[in-house]
């Protein structure tokens, strides 16, 4: 767990992430935290499914929005569009972020009107 930590922290200060969700057992969040303060970088726990915690960490001002989009839930508990912006800022795919975002919203793809240009 911590080697993929590890691994994820050089990501971004290489710049490849400017945002980073690591899920871990609550065992090694002291562990964890530590490191990032070591570096000087930005985190937020978010408590997970049992016995684990989500860690977010990267740029400042991402951080802060994900603190403010995720203050006081949990994953499952935040809204499509809670859910969209922090997969998105998360560098998933956006057509995937899309396509879920219509699947929750009860959107089906097909239902979509396709507008060509003249």
């Amino acid at each position: 767990m911590m080697k993929v930590l590890i691994h994820h922290i050089y990501e971004f200060q290489k710049g490849l992430r400017s945002l980073v969700m690591h899920t871990l057992p609550s065992r090694l969040t002291e562990e964890a935290t530590a490191k990032l303060r070591h570096y000087g970088i930005d985190y937020h726990l978010q408590p997970c499914v049992q016995a684990k915690v989500n860690i977010y960490f990267g740029a400042s001002a991402c951080v802060a929005v994900v603190r403010q989009i995720t203050s006081g839930k949990k994953l499952g508990e935040m809204t499509h569009e809670e859910d969209f912006v922090l997969g998105s800022m998360l560098g998933y795919d956006i057509q995937k972020q899309c396509e879920r975002y219509l699947k929750r919203t009860g959107v089906a793809p097909a239902s979509l009107t396709i507008h060509k240009c003249a």
